[in-house]
This record gives structure tokens, sequence and C-alpha cells, in this order.
């Protein structure tokens, strides 16, 4: 409980954060991370580019919509109202 006060005292202090912001350590954390989101968003979008040229965004979703109609078939879904499988007898509450 005491460091806990201590950390959050520490960190709501505007003179640390700067001086922390300053250091070479906290630099290059804030450039490794910035590079690694970079490297995500442009990866991902080229993945998308991949999909709308190769008309893959329709195979993608034949896929996803098969997928989930197999799943709610396994589940018996959808049940008429007032067959549940708990027994209870309500409708889709």
């Amino acid at each position: 409980m005491v460091l806990r006060r201590l950390l959050f005292t520490l960190l709501n202090n505007p003179r640390l954060i700067e001086k922390l912001s300053e250091s070479r350590p906290i630099r290059v954390a804030a450039q490794v991370t910035a590079s690694a989101l970079t490297r995500a968003q442009l990866g991902g979008r080229e993945a998308a580019r991949r999909l709308l040229r190769e008309g893959g965004l329709a195979r993608l979703r034949e896929t996803f919509l098969r997928e989930l109609k197999d799943g709610a078939r396994a589940q018996d879904w959808p049940r008429p109202p007032g067959n549940r499988r708990d027994g209870s007898g309500r409708g889709s509450q």
C-alpha cells in the first residue's frame, strides 16, 4: 500500500516525468514502440490491400459465415421459444 502511494506520487510529478522523458532509455523505448506500431500498421494496410486485390475478402467473408453457421447448428441454434436447454421453459430472455 505504501509502495503504491509512493509510485502514484512520483508518477504524478510533472518535473520527474519531464526528466524521465529526456533520459536515453525512455527515448529508446519510445522509438522502438513507435517503430513497431508503424510496421504493424503498414503490414495491416498491405494485408488489406492484398485481400482486396486478390478477391480474398469475399472468400474470407464466406468462410467466416460458413463457420458461424456450422457453430450455430452445433449448438442447436436458434432454438424455438420455450425450448431452452437449462429447462427453465422461458423464451429468449
